[in-house]
């Protein structure tokens, strides 16, 4: 299994209300030399939390200890730019599990989900409701059922639902990259080929 299944998640979280965050912001190019998938997280929007002499920035929302949980709830047109598949990295890496936002770049969306993160689009008014509520109280639980696709938050009942491809859904319901997708259909594609063989 690739990563951890994903069924239905209840956490605070952590809020960036910024428009059009691009995967440069996310994980600097500088920081893209690693092939393995480790350690990522620690440069996370390395500039945005960290200053020239690495003493950390403390407006910057990661750097904010009232913000805890493994919910990120973005601005709109989150994770534009470049596609490299290290931005969705890093934010795993870090423990973000989900991430909510009124619009995601197409290949954002792609590369997050393939690595165990699940992105929620929400409605521009729903995303409000959610910052609002975590300005209230920044421990506000948001509660995600990727069963269901459904995303609430706890203290109002508010609720929206979120689309999602069923491939993936599936995948992620079950821990699935796309090579463990195909490895758990081993004895379906034997099957398969023995019937075509010739």
């Amino acid at each position: 299994m690739a990563y951890d299944k994903f069924t239905k998640l209840t956490s605070s979280a952590v809020p960036l209300p910024i428009e059009n965050v691009d995967t440069d912001q996310i994980i600097p190019a500088r920081f893209l030399k690693a092939t393995e998938r480790k350690g990522f997280g620690d440069n996370l929007f390395r500039d945005w939390r960290y200053n020239n002499d690495e003493t950390p920035k403390q407006d910057f929302v990661l750097n904010n200890p009232i913000y805890t949980g493994k919910i990120l709830v973005g601005g709109k047109n989150f994770g534009s730019g470049s596609s490299r598949e290290h931005a969705a990295w890093a934010i795993y890496d870090y423990g973000f599990r989900c991430v909510v936002s009124s619009f995601f770049a197409d290949i954002f969306k792609g590369n997050a989900i393939n690595v165990g993160i699940l992105p929620v689009q929400v409605s521009e008014p729903f995303l409000e409701q959610i910052f609002l509520a975590i300005e209230a109280d920044p421990k506000a639980e948001l509660t995600v059922d990727l069963e269901a696709q459904t995303i609430s938050i706890v203290a109002t009942g508010a609720t929206e639902s979120f689309a999602i491809n069923g491939y993936k859904k599936h995948n992620l319901l079950n821990g699935f990259d796309d090579i463990d997708y195909l490895q758990a259909m081993k004895e379906e594609i034997k099957a398969f080929a023995s019937a075509k063989a010739y």
